[in-house]
């Protein structure tokens, strides 16, 4: 297992770098007031070529590694937290609608996607049940070639600025199997939106979306009937690893830039970096955001060799967070009461990685996982 990065992924850090420094860093905090994406600074990273990158190059991606998509959650997310959801994004669906979608369809979405000119969203969760996703209502009919969708989808990414989203609906009654995959753009008839007002993460736009009566054409279900979460599951083993990358990312540039504060910042005439009681909690961060890249990494590393990472997939999703939070607590303790008001971004990175202890599968879920995986089944049979 080795982990040191190749020319062209370095080269490839660099741009991420620079942009997430030059473009998105200076802007984070106004687009939390936008409560948006940019959709400049989107297109412009699909120009870069920072977008899909795993994904095949047919359809424009550069058929990447896992482990190069990490390197770039982890530049563009010290740049702007929420912006790096484009990259899980486009990562997670991208490669199910290469997989699975129509020819026609994935040809016509995943190149747009990869260079910026559209955003696709997941909606899987629903009201009534959140971590219990295999509970789903939100109902699919067969009429003639067509579908007609009714329900709502709740806590979904994107929902009010998505192009495509990637729709779960139930077509028959049989459980996990009773659950299809729809490519849905946002524009059909019958679709409407709603915003939430969230403690973080303002510029991805959670929401609801709502479908009354919206007419699917039968070509575009992902995959076979009922194969739904067959589908979206082994994408779920990545996408908690890059959240994973994106939390720390966000953590990485705070403690980085809290040294530098408690340099410069001076009290009893000293700079207050002398003092342990501030030195030791950035030591403690340094040690956990090291512990958590290697964690993410070798993840990475797993689904690179096609190796079992379910895992290691579910630590991440649950632990780095967690860590992340915790670190960015201290940067704004470390900031005083500069760190608690709008002065200063640690504030908003610890509000929008705390929303991914929630999102994407709580820490309780994760764990259970972790359990299946170690002890089996019998250990968690309700799982």
């Amino acid at each position: 297992m080795d982990f040191s990065f190749t020319e062209e992924q370095n080269a490839i850090r660099d741009t991420a770098k620079r942009f997430a420094v030059e473009h998105l860093l200076p802007n984070y905090q106004k687009r939390e007031q936008e409560g948006k994406m940019s959709r400049s600074a989107v297109k412009a990273m699909g120009e870069l070529g920072l977008i899909g990158v795993e994904l095949p190059e047919a359809f424009g991606g550069l058929g990447a590694d896992c482990q190069t998509c990490g390197v770039i959650m982890e530049e563009i997310s010290r740049g702007d937290f929420n912006m790096a959801s484009i990259q899980i994004m486009a990562g997670l669906n991208g490669q199910m609608i290469c997989d699975h979608a129509h020819a026609d369809l994935a040809h016509e979405w995943v190149p747009r996607i990869i260079s910026g000119d559209a955003l696709v969203a997941i909606a899987l969760t629903e009201p009534h049940a959140g971590s219990d996703a295999v509970n789903l209502k939100l109902e699919a009919q067969k009429s003639g070639d067509k579908y007609l969708l009714n329900g709502e989808k709740t806590s979904i990414s994107l929902a009010t600025q998505a192009d495509v989203t990637i729709v779960f609906a139930r077509t028959s009654d049989d459980g996990a199997r009773g659950v299809t995959a729809f490519l849905v753009p946002m524009d059909l008839p019958g679709i409407s939106t709603s915003a939430f007002n969230d403690v973080g993460g303002k510029s991805i736009g959670r929401g609801s979306i709502f479908f009354d009566q919206v007419e699917v054409p039968a070509k575009n279900i992902m995959g076979d009937i009922g194969q739904g979460f067959k589908i979206v599951m082994h994408g779920f083993d990545y996408s908690r690893v890059l959240i994973g990358m994106q939390c720390l990312g966000a953590a990485m540039q705070s403690v980085e830039e809290t040294w530098a504060y408690v340099g410069e910042r001076e009290a009893f005439g000293r700079p207050i970096a002398k003092f342990q009681g501030v030195s030791f909690p950035l030591a403690e961060a340094e040690t956990d955001l090291a512990m958590g890249r290697f964690l993410c990494y070798e993840a990475l590393w797993r689904r690179d060799q096609n190796l079992p990472h379910t895992k290691e997939a579910a630590m991440c999703k649950w632990w780095a967070p967690k860590k992340a939070h915790d670190i960015l607590i201290q940067c704004v303790l470390l900031h005083g009461h500069a760190g608690w008001g709008d002065d200063y971004p640690h504030q908003q990175r610890m509000r929008d990685v705390m929303g991914l202890q929630i999102g994407d599968g709580t820490a309780q879920i994760q764990k259970m996982v972790i359990a299946r995986e170690v002890a089996g089944k019998v250990t968690v049979s309700h799982v």
